[in-house]
């Protein structure tokens, strides 16, 4: 799961040929023709002009295999492959086909499988931009192709600071404790703060200040670390979900799984809370109980997204679920969200030859955008961000 496959031989073709930009992170393109799939090379982030510029050449050099009947890419205006996409549209005379991330990631799943009927998916990972603007990242949704709905997120965090809370999982833990209703006592986390920070994002929490809202479960991942005192800063992406990831394994290796009463409820507007947990997480730091809090982190999560899960299944009438998204590259998390589904008696799908996190995005983008062009629909959001660019 951790590459795609240069040449990919779907089992089911595609309705419309298709060139598709890929994602920010990890950025790889990929030319979606029946059932050829024709990855670029990986080109890597692209905030790097290097990376930029090899995304150019990759879609130069697939566009020369033939004639295509759409450009796809990400919903995000700003982003070079956005960009990149509306100019080739445009040059060529085609459709420019905006596919939002998390459905993309699901319908890489439908994709690579041969479904052609709807799924319920879990898209997990650490940002994506949803259609209400917001950070999105911890989403269930019904998927089947071009159609898809939002059924339910994880429940919203802000991140104190914006983008560096996504660098600081100590910030995350902060907003995890004004949302508790603890801002004040940023004390309790059990480990040292960076000196003169504290009480500055202390202030934005309050105020509201420079607080975006998320629903990613990368971020709360970051938070669970951050509340254990695992990563209070992470010098590479995903250090502190592998710290937490370590961390429970080594604990789940010498004890049984840890068994409490269920704390990720289903809110009313279908949200999953995972406060109940984390207030948990802060007595078991409190109790210097690091590693127990990590393991207990990832059963309480993935039993809690598997009823979520099955729960949204049975409401409608689907007996597939479809896993997506750079998180389920934890294999606990991805092992026991599988067995609680199949237990539950419904069909579990994952990425197998195409990378499960944003290196393999193109592939959703492709085929949400094949099957819109066939539909002879171009949705309402690629419009709007034709009108914002």
């Amino acid at each position: 799961m951790s590459a795609n496959e240069a040449l990919l031989q779907l089992t089911q073709p595609a309705p419309a040929r298709v060139l598709a930009a890929g994602a920010w992170l990890k950025n790889a393109a990929a030319r979606l023709d029946g059932a050829r799939l024709q990855w670029s090379p990986l080109h890597g982030d692209l905030g790097d002009p290097a990376s930029c510029a090899a995304l150019e050449a990759s879609a130069a050099a697939l566009l020369a295999e033939g004639a295509v009947d759409a450009i796809a890419h990400d919903l995000h205006p700003d982003f070079h492959s956005t960009r990149l996409a509306q100019r080739i549209a445009q040059e060529i005379g085609v459709p420019a086909v905006a596919v939002q991330h998390h459905h993309a990631h699901i319908a890489a799943v439908q994709a690579e499988h041969g479904i052609g009927h709807a799924v319920i998916g879990l898209a997990l990972d650490g940002v994506g931009l949803g259609t209400d603007g917001t950070a999105w990242g911890g989403e269930l949704l019904w998927v089947d192709g071009a159609q898809w709905r939002r059924l339910g997120h994880l429940r919203q965090l802000r991140l104190p600071g914006g983008d560096a809370a996504a660098r600081e999982p100590w910030r995350m833990a902060a907003s995890v404790l004004h949302a508790l209703g603890e801002n004040g006592d940023l004390a309790r986390l059990g480990h040292a703060l960076p000196q003169g920070h504290a009480a500055g994002v202390r202030t934005l929490l309050q105020r509201g200040l420079n607080c975006p809202v998320t629903s990613s479960a990368g971020r709360w991942f970051d938070a669970a670390a951050g509340l254990l005192g695992l990563c209070t800063r992470q010098a590479h992406e995903a250090q502190a979900a592998m710290a937490l990831e370590a961390a429970a394994r080594e604990w789940l290796a010498t004890h049984a799984v840890p068994v409490e009463e269920e704390l990720t409820p289903v809110l009313p507007d279908g949200q999953l809370d995972l406060l109940p947990l984390a207030r948990r997480l802060l007595a078991l730091a409190d109790a210097r109980r690091t590693a127990e809090g990590a393991a207990l982190f990832h059963v309480q999560l993935a039993d809690g997204l598997a009823r979520w899960a099955a729960q949204a299944a049975r409401v409608h009438g689907v007996d597939t679920v479809a896993l997506g998204g750079g998180c389920f590259f934890n294999a606990i998390l991805r092992e026991r969200v599988v067995a609680a589904l199949r237990a539950q008696g419904l069909r579990v799908l994952r990425p197998e030859r195409v990378n499960c996190g944003d290196a393999g995005l193109a592939l959703g983008q492709a085929w949400v955008a094949a099957h819109t062009v066939a539909g002879g629909d171009v949705p309402a959001a690629t419009e709007e961000m034709h009108a914002c660019a």
